[in-house]
Formats: structure tokens, sequence, C-alpha cells
């Protein structure tokens, strides 16, 4: 208990709360060995990944030695559990979040959205086969939903079409900001049913025939994340190939449902990064003839993003719980990704003003928090989006259109 304690004071000191003292000792243990491997081998090169728009060569394979599905440490006292609990989930996430914005969103779209789809939309054959290669990292995926011309109107039809003929289906479209497209072994797109209008998943691979990937150039967030265009020209996808449980876009939500959360959980873990990132700087940057941490000014905007990090890990935390317990709610779910994430965005504003001009360079962290929160801002449902859900489920009126 004692090494315990002193794990997690050494892991979140600013954790101010004690949320993370309900982690089990084998939770703690692993991710202590998670922070040591992004401080220890990523750290000195994280900035010039994002300024170069670079991938870190090992880091799937890194995440795939951790064994974050299936690692014992993750099972004891949790013995007859199939899954990682909700809580250490969360902290694995805000963990990753903490150091990079684009690496747990990486992590997030393969272990999440691409895992999920197969998970939730695959028959069991395709599940046996799939899910534990996607566990172990052996497969890497991601997720093919958006398009082109339509993003948070997704629900109202995709312009990707499907048409089937005999036991094979012929796949027509693009689609827009695919995230780790072009790092995938296996692709999840979802198109419309010509004959019934409803949208159905395929499992495509990048080097099949009509397939096109290019990546997305000129991002000022994510620049770690090689966001992608899929064109989609006469490919042929079987029909034993065919996500067999994904027939209506209430399935496709379930997978976006299950991974809602996660966000409002990376948007905690950035408002982590962005405090780290900020102190860091003004206990070694002098003005005036002394650190700017000693000035009253800096330290009350240091108070209010120590504040919103708070607030976002109680969210975040009772969030952990209600899933935990089987209890998976619209309503919370999108309240928590709305309000986290807008809360990083006030947060990464402080952050940046504290740090001056250097606050644009990306030499320093802090300006990687600030242009990556403009991601989790929009991705897994706008704060409109999700501001919708919430209203309708107050007023009893859907107000989308």
């Amino acid at each position: 208990m004692a090494e315990k304690q002193a794990l997690i004071k050494e892991l979140y000191p600013e954790d101010l709360l004690n949320i993370s003292k309900e982690l089990t000792e084998g939770e703690v243990q692993v991710l202590k060995q998670l922070n040591d491997l992004l401080e220890e081998k990523y750290r000195d090169s994280i900035n010039d990944h994002w300024a170069n728009a670079t991938v870190p060569e090992d880091f799937f394979n890194d995440m795939g030695k951790l064994n974050y599905f299936n690692n014992p440490l993750l099972f004891e006292g949790r013995e007859g559990e199939r899954t990682a609990s909700q809580l250490f989930q969360f902290f694995m996430l805000y963990t990753v979040a903490r150091f990079d914005v684009s690496l747990v969103t990486l992590m997030g779209v393969h272990q999440g959205l691409g895992h999920n789809a197969f998970l939730f939309g695959g028959s069991k054959e395709q599940v046996a086969y799939y899910v534990p290669k996607l566990q172990s990292h052996e497969l890497r995926t991601c997720f093919a939903l958006t398009e082109p011309e339509h993003g948070s109107d997704v629900a109202g039809g995709l312009a990707t079409t499907a048409k089937r003929e005999g036991d094979k289906w012929v796949i027509n479209g693009v689609k827009k900001w695919i995230g780790g497209a072009t790092l995938s072994d296996v692709i999840p797109v979802f198109a419309t049913d010509v004959e019934t209008g409803k949208p159905k998943g395929f499992i495509i691979k990048p080097d099949q025939d009509g397939v096109d990937i290019d990546i997305i150039q000129n991002k000022i967030a994510l620049r770690i994340v090689p966001n992608a265009n899929i064109h989609l020209n006469n490919v042929v996808v079987q029909e034993e190939e065919r996500l067999q449980n994904i027939n209506s876009f209430k399935d496709i939500a379930k997978v976006l449902y299950s991974t809602r959360a996660g966000v409002a959980h990376m948007a905690t873990g950035a408002i982590a990064g962005t405090l780290r990132a900020t102190l860091d700087y003004v206990t070694e940057r002098k003005q005036f003839g002394k650190e700017l941490s000693k000035y009253q000014l800096i330290q009350e905007k240091l108070a209010m993003i120590q504040g919103n990090l708070s607030h976002a890990m109680s969210l975040s935390a009772q969030l952990a719980r209600m899933q935990g317990n089987g209890e998976y709610d619209e309503v919370a779910t999108s309240t928590a990704k709305m309000m986290n994430a807008l809360r990083l965005r006030e947060s990464v504003a402080m952050g940046r003003g504290i740090t001056g001009g250097n606050g644009i360079l990306a030499e320093y962290d802090i300006a990687r928090f600030f242009s990556d929160a403009e991601a989790i801002y929009t991705y897994e449902g706008t704060h409109e989006i999700n501001a919708l859900v919430i209203g309708r489920a107050l007023t009893g009126d859907s107000a989308f259109i």
C-alpha cells in the first residue's frame, strides 16, 4: 500500500482530489510503465515529431508490448473480469494525453473506434479472428466514417455507396479525416447500401485494388497524426468481409458512444499536460529580475488551470464509475466531452498567454497543447453537437435540424 501511494504521488501530483487512489496496485504499476516509456523514450523527440509531422516509429509496437488490454496486473483482485477497469482506461488515456494529444489520438482511434468497430460490429468469427490481433497491435486499424461533405450530419446519410453483386460488394466514394489510415492494416469503412439506403460496415485493406490514400497536409493541430483521404473506386469486398452487425446508424452510434467518454478523458489529460508545460516554463523563465512563477497574476492563472483540471478529472472519474457499472448514458458522456474540451480550450489559452512569444514556438510544449486542443474541441462530436444532445434531453425537442 505504501508503495502504491508513493507511485501515485510521483505519477499524479496534480490529482488534488485523490481520484487515483481508487486504482489497484497492479493498475498503478502498468501506468508507471506507460509513463516511464513515454518520458524515457519519446520526451526528447516529441516536439520535433510534431513540428515535422512524423509518427514516432516504435509507438504502436511499444504500446502493444505494454499489453494494456490483457496485462495480468490489470486483473489482480478483479478475477473473472474480462476487460480492464474503466477507471484504469481513464488514467491510461489521461497519461498519454498529458504527454501528447497526437499520440493519444492515434491510440484512441486504434483501441477505441477501430477496435470497437470490429468488437461490436463483427460476427463471432470476425471477432475471434480480428480482435485479439488488434488488441496485441499485431494488426493496426482506424475508422473510416466521415466524408468530405459529411461530418456532424453523417447520421443523415453517407455519400459512399455499397452495391451488392452476388457474394461481393462494390464500394465507391471518398472518406476524409481518417486518422492513421496510412498506418493501418485493416480499415472499417462505412457505406450506404444502395438497395436499402441503410449504412453497412466493410473490412478493407489499404493495398486493395481501387483504394487510394493520401495524407491531408498543412494541419495546425494533431500534426503527428497522419489524417488521410481514402478514395474508393469500385473496391470489391466479399460478403464474408462485411461487418455483419453493422446494419444501421444506430449500430455505428454504439461505437461512437463507447469512445466519446475516451475523448473526455483525453481532454482531461491535455489540461494536465498544459499545467505541467506552463509550470515548467514559469519556474525557469525570468522577467523583471525574478521567475515568472513568483508573480501574483501568473499564480492566479495557474490556479485556474488547476481548478479546471480538478473539475475535468471529477467528471471523467464519475463517468468511468458509471460505465464500470454498465451505465452508458449518452447525455452524461456528451456532457463530459463538451465541458472537459471547453475547460481545455480555456486552459491552453491561459497557458499560452503566460508563456508569451515563446508559447507559439514548436520547441515549447505549450504550443503543441494549444494547437491540439482545437482538434479535441472538434472531434467525436463538436461542442455544438454535444450541446444539442444535452438540450434534446432537457427539453424533449430535437434541434439538430
